[in-house]
């Protein structure tokens, strides 16, 4: 399962180099995490998600033949949170 998203991903992005999938088990569920380049981020997505959901339908397939169940996420990467500026009592 891992193989063929990272095949299917490394075809669809710019940079193949920096595209990786880990694989969890766990529950009865092979969890797939994706992570690819920021750039490439746009790609995998696609206008309104349509990229990523072909790819998850694609998975979904594989995994009805082989009688398993998968869930995909991209990691999308953590972004720093925003912090908003102490308030200033004046007196």
């Amino acid at each position: 399962m891992k193989e063929t998203l990272e095949f299917l991903i490394k075809k669809i992005v710019t940079d193949g180099d920096k595209v990786k999938v880990d694989e969890d088990n766990k529950d009865g569920y092979s969890n797939l995490t994706v992570s690819v380049s920021e750039n490439d981020m746009g790609t995998v997505i696609g206008r309104e998600g349509k990229i990523i959901r072909a790819l998850r339908n694609l998975m979904k397939i594989k995994a009805i033949v082989d009688n398993k169940r998968i869930n995909i996420e991209l990691n999308e990467g953590q972004k720093a949170p925003t912090e908003t500026p102490p308030l200033v009592k004046r007196v």
